[in-house]
């Protein structure tokens, strides 16, 4: 039986593993292989805060402040 477990090792490289309990008791082998790079998700920077993570995303319109042809009556 091979179980594929991904964890991040912290700077003190110890873990705490919780092993699936299909996984029969008794002696496992442990092989630790370093996982190809990747870009953080939103998910791995939580409590963090990235300045310009939403760079290009949003926007005002330039007529924002205009006023609008429904409230017209109104105004």
């Amino acid at each position: 039986m091979t179980v594929t477990k991904t964890v991040t090792i912290p700077a003190d490289h110890r873990l705490t593993i919780d092993v699936p309990p299909e996984v029969p008791e008794g002696d496992v082998v442990l092989t630790f292989t370093p996982a190809e790079p990747r870009e953080p998700t939103l998910a791995d920077m939580r409590g963090e805060r990235i300045i310009g993570l939403a760079k290009g995303q949003i926007w005002t319109a330039d007529d924002f402040d205009a006023p609008l042809e429904d409230f017209k009556d109104y105004m």
